[in-house]
């Protein structure tokens, strides 16, 4: 057993492996009652010594394989967990904060994906959370705040800056990481006012570019309530059981396509997102922000985990990678630069490109050119390995970026290569640490003159950005909010 003191209370977890784990533990009161669609609000203290060995519930969340059933289990959503090799005050071992994916529309800390064992005894404190996703933390609800699920992020990053001395972390070495929804998280957290100081470095894996005008994200609220016979407001939902809120935006969803007036959130079916509200996101995720040190980077085939979900492997035809082009492919002449960027490249070639680019590899690219023009410095990576069945595609980096190779979910995109992923983990490990550590992952710095970037494969290099074909499709495109179309 072991035992810390917080700024609540005492806390009893356990040893498990050689590492002290704590889970389960309160970073803000539960979002519920008279807290309903409110900005996070504290945790209340206990007296004695709270037992730290379960994980909190997740929000209410479909289930995200689609089976249909809708996960709302207690209130208590709004929790940490904790992985330190040697709590204590005086260790001052640098944090990595993690903040998952899902769309904003799933997602839960308690996954074995985001185990920390492997991670915090290669030296970090580790520390995962639970924030609200979908209706409860994104949704424009009027009278409520928008982005609450950013402020509960920001709440659990107060938490660490408080409380992570006790668990042998030092709060003035901080970095949060994230992939898909939550690298998009942190790319919102950089240019957030309310997230000063509360960490050092940041890295986004997988960097989606949406974020919605306030309009837009009205109206996709409003259609998923109607599924209710309600109005997004307050004073309509503040009762409506989560799972009735979950089960009416899933209807909505499916909907979504015949939307015109969405453009490609309708086409992408992107229900929820950060809001370019003013306040707590007052700009998008590409403007003035802090130059902090970042790694940012994406996997060479991003899209191929949503093409294998959709089941249009192998099945695309020209008309749907027509569309694709026509409604992704930047600017007046996208389409046409696509295909005589890629002249050998049929239908469904094509298709996964566009989508690819603009969901993650093209928004992760400019983020790292926006912190240039910010001041800070940017390493940029591409994961390169052609695991089994689905190549380099989305969520491949989670497993191996946390040790986690075997009896997860995304670990079955390894396609049972476990061996030959384990150096390539022990690599990305080692790049994720050392930049925690001392802002350094082991390559140089891009610049938009060499643009070197830290490809992750069998064989490791460092080259000029592999996807130049597509940077220079996208060069000049800006990854503006979303807004509704005339």
């Amino acid at each position: 057993m072991a035992e810390v003191r917080t700024a609540a209370g005492v806390l009893r977890g356990r040893s498990e492996a050689g590492v002290a784990v704590f889970r389960g533990v309160p970073f803000a009161a539960p979002p519920v009652g008279a807290l309903r669609f409110a900005a996070p609000a504290p945790a209340a203290p206990w007296d004695g010594v709270r037992e730290a060995v379960a994980f909190g519930p997740p929000p209410p969340q479909p289930d995200p394989f689609g089976r249909g059933e809708t996960r709302a289990e207690g209130a208590e959503w709004l929790t940490v967990n904790v992985w330190s090799a040697d709590p204590g005050r005086g260790a001052n071992l640098p944090v990595m904060v993690w903040i998952q994916g899902g769309g904003y529309t799933f997602g839960a800390a308690s996954s074995p994906e985001f185990d920390g064992h492997r991670l915090a005894r290669d030296g970090v404190v580790v520390v995962t959370f639970n924030y609200r996703v979908g209706f409860e933390g994104f949704v424009q609800i009027a009278g409520a705040p928008a982005n609450r699920g950013l402020l509960d992020q920001v709440a659990a990053l107060a938490w660490v800056r408080d409380n992570i001395r006790a668990f042998g972390g030092d709060p003035d070495r901080v970095t949060v990481f994230g992939e898909s929804a939550g690298a998009g998280s942190i790319a919102a957290l950089l240019v957030m006012p309310r997230a000063d100081g509360l960490f050092r470095q940041a890295i986004a894996q997988s960097v989606p570019g949406a974020c919605l005008a306030p309009e837009l994200a009205a109206e996709i609220a409003a259609a998923c309530t109607a599924e209710l016979g309600l109005a997004a407001t307050v004073a309509e939902l503040a009762d409506v059981d989560p799972a009735l809120l979950v089960e009416a935006a899933m209807e909505a969803a499916g909907k979504m396509t015949a939307q015109a007036r969405w453009g490609v959130v309708g086409y992408r079916s992107l229900q929820f997102g950060p809001v370019v509200d003013g306040d707590v996101l007052p700009v998008g995720l590409f403007g003035n922000g802090r130059a902090t040190e970042l790694l940012v980077g994406h996997n060479r085939d991003e899209q191929r985990l949503f093409s294998a979900l959709t089941g249009v492997i192998g099945q695309v035809t020209g008309e749907q990678a027509d569309e694709a082009l026509r409604l992704l492919a930047p600017g007046p002449h996208g389409e046409r630069r696509y295909r005589e960027a890629f002249p050998d490249a049929g239908a469904e070639r094509l298709y996964e490109l566009v989508h690819g680019d603009w969901l993650f590899r093209m928004p992760s690219l400019h983020l790292a050119e926006a912190q240039l023009r910010r001041g800070g410095p940017a390493y940029l990576y591409e994961l390169t390995w052609a695991a089994p069945g689905l190549g380099a595609t989305h969520g491949l980096d989670v497993p191996l970026v946390f040790g986690n190779l075997e009896g997860s979910q995304p670990a079955m995109l390894l396609g049972g290569a476990v061996a030959a992923a384990q150096e390539l983990s022990a690599q990305m490990r080692a790049a994720w640490t050392a930049f925690a550590t001392t802002g350094d992952p082991g390559w140089p710095a891009y610049d938009t003159e060499r643009r070197l970037t830290r490809v992750f494969d069998v064989e490791p290099a460092v080259v000029a950005y592999p996807e130049d074909a597509s940077r220079r499709i996208w060069g000049e495109h800006t990854f503006d909010t979303l807004r509704l179309r005339e």
